[in-house]
């Protein structure tokens, strides 16, 4: 090598992208979009203007951002977009002790609250196996009540690692959304942040963790699907932090 030579840099650069949406709202888009046109070329264009922001409102909610997911040991991952609104100790859902599923106690339950304008696909926290799906029927209370985790629609999923680690996991209906889309089924195979399912405009999942691993999110922290670390097994410390 000479002094003109020079080694080649490594350099690692991801481009920005626009989000694609999702099959499952691609429907929703399509009938805004047309009944937005319908508006403005036949009825009324100051109504139809406004029907064409709801259009590309709603292929917004639908977007399915690519996500990159952290690996390593006894890592618990976020299973939603949103704003990490309570942290209780609290019995687990009946629905996931039933069969030994969850072993009987408490556990630490980290709420993350989805608004309208948060991505709405929900991921698995941990790879593993599926063990549990049990959907319940329920009301449409605000997300965001302590109750809703056990008056409204929901969903509960339960995932088992390879180590033997189980965590549930709970997709719960809110004040618009009115369905929970399940795209996963006892026995399957989910890697750590996989797709495993949505709520459709405006919701709340909660993670139950045992309270061996301290959460490490805080209150007021925003967290990203299949991306934000919510707990660490072995870790029993949890973090603090300022609201600014």
């Amino acid at each position: 090598m000479t002094s003109l030579d020079k080694p080649d840099l490594v350099t690692t650069t991801v481009r920005w992208r626009w989000p694609a949406v999702h099959p499952e709202g691609r429907k929703f888009v399509v009938i805004a979009g047309v009944i937005a046109v319908a508006f403005l070329f036949f009825i009324s264009d100051e109504i139809g203007w406004p029907l064409l922001g709801v259009t590309l409102w709603v292929a917004a909610f639908f977007r399915d951002p690519i996500r990159t997911t952290p690996t390593g040991e006894g890592l618990i991952i976020a299973p939603a977009d949103g704003l990490v609104t309570m942290i209780a100790t609290v019995p687990p859902p009946r629905e996931l002790t039933a069969d030994d599923a969850l072993v009987d106690g408490l556990y630490t339950r980290v709420s993350i609250f989805m608004s309208v304008f948060d991505v709405h696909i929900n991921r698995t926290p941990i790879a593993g196996t599926v063990t549990r799906v049990v959907y319940i029927p329920g009301k449409f209370l605000n997300a965001d009540l302590d109750k809703a985790s056990e008056d409204n629609e929901r969903q509960h999923i339960l995932v088992e690692g390879a180590n033997g680690l189980r965590i549930g996991f709970t997709q719960i209906a809110g004040l618009v959304a009115r369905r929970i889309v399940p795209w996963v089924k006892p026995g399957d195979a989910v890697a750590a942040g996989q797709r495993v399912g949505l709520i459709r405009f405006g919701s709340r999942v909660d993670v139950y963790l045992p309270t061996s691993i301290a959460p490490q999110v805080m209150l007021g922290q925003r967290t990203i699907a299949g991306e934000t670390i919510v707990g660490r097994a072995g870790v029993s410390d949890a973090p603090e932090g300022v609201s600014q």
